[in-house]
């Protein structure tokens, strides 16, 4: 593997009083600080390209976070939903001593993160990049605009959804694409429009940063717990994928902070992973009977993700916030990779905007 950072991109590590944090870092050190998070099954070299083309007046800063890429492998307690990630966060940000408040990016998980950041520190936030962000809701579990649970123990989210292939492969080092569940064809199947390409050596590093995930039980997926109610699984207390859960993951708080800063909200109008019919939502796959025994639309219907965003967002501007959708068309999940130039034209105007 050739792969090499682009230039005035550096790779880092600090000790923060939470975890080390391994993160790569663009800009002159007195720039308005922009701070990323990236994904769940990423790392920050996801954002590398962005980091490359910031304008000079920034300093780019993607983290990686907790169980991914060179970070430390630290329990993520479910029960705290993006808490954890959130923490981790302020702990870096104090760490490096930054002054002020800084602009955050958060894409997928990293928006639940960010936008729990801005619950509990209002203050310390310029602006907000959402970028394919997970639901306000959580991931999995609720079945309206306002987030009802579908069951009480919001069965059929959280890590007993994730095919054991999947964690077998990453346990693997499974470079290759001889199942849809490798690292490699899930990326390129989903992260993206199937039909991008990357750089090989670019999507070889991608791929080797998949697989620095941590699978021990308490970081990726989590723990299982057993369920009464359809398809039987439940969400457990650790691991990134039951924080993800409706059960412990709700930031529609959101809609209330003060100050308000404002806020992008970035979308490829093709994301199969993050969407009104995500095609690894519980009720999706019910629907499509992926999952046998679904109950129907009437108890467990797709999750309407993006419908359950725009709203938190409509309520942050009824409040006084201001906020700008911008949907990519010819974009998956990852519109800063498969639509980079469009993706970093409405970016850096909005961070220009929010100076």
């Amino acid at each position: 593997m050739s792969y090499t950072l682009p230039d005035g991109v550096v790779s880092k590590t600090i000790d923060t009083d939470r975890l080390k944090i391994h993160y790569l870092e663009t800009g002159r050190d007195d720039g308005e600080p922009v701070v990323f998070l990236h994904g769940n099954l990423a790392s920050a070299l996801f954002w590398d390209n962005t980091l490359a083309a910031m304008p000079a007046q920034y300093r780019g800063l993607a983290v990686d976070m907790r169980g991914f890429g060179g970070s430390d492998p630290v329990t993520i307690d479910a029960t705290r939903g993006m808490g954890d990630f959130a923490d981790d966060l302020d702990g870096f940000i104090a760490g490096l001593g930054l002054d002020g408040p800084v602009h955050l990016v958060g894409w997928s998980t990293g928006g639940g993160a960010i936008l729990r950041y801005a619950i509990d520190h209002p203050n310390r936030v310029r602006s907000l990049t959402l970028v394919s962000p997970v639901s306000p809701y959580g991931f999995g579990g609720t079945k309206d605009v306002e987030g009802t649970p579908t069951f009480e123990d919001f069965a059929g989210s959280g890590a007993g959804i994730i095919a054991p292939e999947m964690i077998e492969r990453l346990q693997a080092g499974d470079m290759g694409t001889e199942s849809d569940l490798s690292p490699r064809s899930f990326m390129k199947g989903f992260y993206w429009k199937p039909t991008y390409e990357l750089d090989s050596d670019r999507e070889d590093a991608l791929v080797a940063e998949i697989l620095k995930t941590s699978t021990a039980t308490d970081v990726f997926p989590g723990d299982v717990a057993t369920s009464e109610n359809w398809p039987g699984v439940a969400p457990g207390t650790t691991g990134v994928n039951n924080a993800l859960s409706g059960k412990y993951s709700d930031v529609t708080g959101f809609s209330g902070i003060d100050p308000k800063p404002p806020v992008l909200w970035v979308r490829g109008l093709d994301d199969l992973v993050v969407s009104d019919g995500s095609l690894f939502d519980t009720g999706t796959l019910g629907q499509l009977e992926v999952i046998p025994g679904w109950p129907g639309a009437d108890v467990y219907p797709p999750q309407p993700m993006v419908s359950q965003t725009r709203a938190v967002l409509e309520a942050y501007r009824g409040n006084g916030g201001q906020f700008t959708e911008v949907a990519i068309e010819d974009s998956g999940h990852a519109p800063h990779i498969d639509q980079a130039s469009q993706f970093q034209e409405a970016f850096f105007g909005f961070l220009g905007n929010s100076g």
